[in-house]
């Protein structure tokens, strides 16, 4: 039988994908540098469903290792989330993610094309947007970025847009996530970000749980109903969901398309701190503090294109992904180390 190999399988999002193809009987080949990801994932995931995968420490720029696995396996198509993914890091280090997430790819699509196989999910970002001048945002929407991480996914989509184009064989699905919360319901895979996190829920999170004394959000003088930002969370297992309904796609098409993956619905900052000190009676402490370069006021989808091709929307709530993220966090209060 024939696998589906997923790069990056064990961070946060390739690993609750694991969990859902697992479970909908797929084989699944991991592979992952592990720089930041942590293999106690995969170990949780397995568990859960009951299955095994095979998981292999890996680098998607080392070409003879990535070689030698296309001709070791039957390896039906590729979901590919292997990447650096700070934004503020990618501004600092900006060489490092060029080379791991351009380079990576292409170094990934060339073995791919050696081997014969053609059919690969991307995970891209809404970071692709930059800053949208009118919302919710549709995948025709003009595209730019504001940092090089929004730079690396969108010259990813250009690269893959010309391979597409140069050969019509390949089958393609660009997956636009926007802001992904949450974790499994049973609290043992989810998201355990490196030192301070980036993203919100972890950090509301661990303000909650007292690793942190109180939570900064970063201006609240934007042209929203609170001044805060608005963003469109999407909880991890809808995701997860979305990349299935994708490879089900990418199987029975070909060329390449984009599918934004988000609810449609804004949430602010002052939104999701109310949410989930409300559900989770806990109190998370914040402070005003200036704005961040490179944040916009609002992003959210529309995401209608992916319910009709694919068949896929958001199913969770805020109260699902609130809930959730307080569950992993009570239960692993420093991540996989716990």
């Amino acid at each position: 039988m024939s696998a589906i190999l997923l790069t990056g399988g064990a961070g946060y999002i390739g690993s609750h994908t694991a969990l859902a193809l697992l479970q909908a009987g797929f084989d699944v080949i991991s592979i992952d540098n592990y720089s930041n990801s942590n293999d106690e994932a995969l170990k949780r995931v397995q568990q859960l469903a009951g299955r095994s995968l095979q998981s292999l420490p890996m680098d998607i720029r080392d070409e003879p290792a990535l070689t030698a696995l296309f001709k070791q396996h039957r390896i039906s198509a590729v979901v590919h989330f292997a990447g650096l993914k700070a934004v503020g890091e990618s501004t600092e280090q900006p060489l490092a993610y060029y080379d791991n997430n351009v380079a990576g790819t292409i170094t990934l699509c060339r073995v791919m094309q050696q081997a014969g196989v053609k059919r690969l999910v991307f995970s891209s970002s809404a970071t692709v947007y930059g800053d949208a001048k009118t919302m919710p945002i549709v995948e025709t929407a003009p595209r730019s970025a504001t940092n090089p991480y929004g730079q690396s996914k969108l010259m990813i989509e250009h690269i893959l847009e010309d391979l597409a184009a140069s050969d019509p064989d390949w089958s393609i699905a660009l997956l636009r996530y926007f802001n992904p919360v949450g974790a499994d319901k049973s609290g043992l895979i989810g998201e355990d970000p490196n030192g301070i996190p980036n993203n919100l829920m972890p950090f509301i999170s661990q303000v909650a749980v007292g690793k942190r004394a109180e939570l900064s959000v970063f201006g609240n003088d934007y042209p929203t109903k609170d001044g805060t930002g608005v963003r469109d969370y999407i909880h991890v297992v809808d995701l997860a969901d979305g990349h299935l309904k994708a490879l089900e796609y990418v199987q029975q098409h070909s060329g390449i398309d984009a599918f934004n993956l988000g609810t449609g619905v804004g949430y602010s900052v002052l939104d999701m701190v109310q949410a989930f000190a409300d559900q989770n009676k806990v109190p998370v402490p914040y402070r005003i503090v200036a704005r961040r370069p490179g944040d916009i006021a609002s992003c959210y989808a529309d995401p209608s294109k992916a319910k009709q091709l694919l068949g896929w929307q958001a199913k969770l709530t805020l109260d699902d992904m609130v809930q959730d993220s307080w569950r992993w966090q009570q239960q692993n209060p420093d991540g996989y180390q716990s």
